[in-house]
């Protein structure tokens, strides 16, 4: 029972947070704009590499939130997959990058963390941090991705019945569980961006 009610009481206090006017985000539509500029593959001996720029607003309750100490997280993920017309396609490959956003009040900067694992709340695993004075600065490294492999060279077959699904988004099931809870069906904290590409000679280059 004492459990039912501190969970009642931390979701209702981050609901209260995140309801404080806001005082740095940006006004701009709940939904974030945001498209692929850049998409090219390139198969080497290390595999298929990926290099993309995107280009991306935070919406505004997920800028807000950043501002009040909340840190945001976000995924890339691709997979290639093999078409098959007597079942559901084969995954034959998967690469995953997790990104976390934060911003410290205090020294007024931001870090971003990079991994190829989710974050955890023990700190184990290997992660690279940078820390910027701009959020604009820490953005432009998200929205840029240069020689990603993401599929080793043994499992491209070249016959074009291949697919790469590349997605970026923001990875709400990282967040803390009042404020999943409290965003669920909510279109202000949409950020997603996906491209599919079938790999052949024409869309993929060969390095020499």
């Amino acid at each position: 029972m004492l459990a039912s009610c501190l969970q009642v009481l931390l979701l209702a206090a981050t609901l209260a947070f995140l309801a404080l006017p806001a005082s740095h985000a940006q006004q701009h539509s709940n939904q974030a704009p945001g498209e692929i500029k850049d998409f090219r593959l390139t198969e080497s001996s290390e595999g298929l590499l990926l290099t993309t720029t995107m280009r991306f607003d935070l919406p505004e309750q997920v800028e807000d939130a950043l501002y009040k100490g909340i840190a945001m997280y976000f995924v890339a993920e691709a997979q290639v997959v093999r078409e098959r017309w007597y079942w559901s396609d084969r995954m034959v490959a998967q690469a995953t990058r997790h990104m976390r956003l934060s911003y410290q009040p205090l020294t007024r900067r931001w870090r971003l963390s990079q991994s190829s694992t989710p974050f955890s709340d023990s700190g184990l695993g290997v992660s690279l941090g940078q820390n910027f004075d701009e959020l604009g600065d820490a953005l432009a490294v998200m929205q840029r991705i240069t020689r990603w492999s993401v599929a080793p060279a043994d499992a491209l077959d070249g016959s074009g019945q291949q697919i790469l699904h590349f997605q970026f988004r923001l990875d709400m099931s990282q967040l803390p569980r009042p404020l999943q809870l409290s965003t669920v069906g909510r279109s202000g904290w949409n950020l997603l961006l996906s491209r599919s590409v079938r790999l052949t000679g024409n869309t993929v280059e060969s390095e020499k």
